[in-house]
């Protein structure tokens, strides 16, 4: 998928079946050894991959802690907004998950973001 939020000829924007393959990893994930996700310059789908995964998680977890953890972890991190709405309605977070995304605003300029670790719990 590409790193898009609404339709572009050419390019495949993020759909349910990106977020239902991130989900059935992440649930397969076995937790002993440490998950490494990644994108092309690690700045927007990687993030909300990663931000999607901390929520599936610890789904008690506050979604704006969680937010707000991504962005002292990477002041860079931009999380894909639609690849967040998707993931925000498929594990039936009633806009939690956007809005925390929403609330820590974009991420410093980049031209590709610095390697960084988000805690789960």
């Amino acid at each position: 998928m590409h790193d898009i939020v609404e339709d572009s000829p050419g390019h495949v924007l993020p759909g349910a079946t990106h977020i239902d393959a991130l989900i059935a990893f992440v649930h397969g994930w076995d937790r002993q050894t440490p998950m490494l996700i990644h994108c092309f310059a690690g700045v927007s789908r990687s993030t909300a991959s990663a931000y999607i995964a901390a929520c599936l998680l610890a789904p008690r977890r506050d979604e704006h802690e969680i937010a707000r953890a991504l962005r002292a972890a990477s002041p860079t991190a931009t999380p894909n907004a639609r690849f967040v709405a998707l993931a925000d309605a498929a594990l039936g977070r009633s806009g939690r998950m956007r809005e925390a995304i929403a609330s820590i605003g974009r991420g410093a300029e980049c031209f590709e973001g610095e390697p960084f670790a988000l805690e789960i719990a």
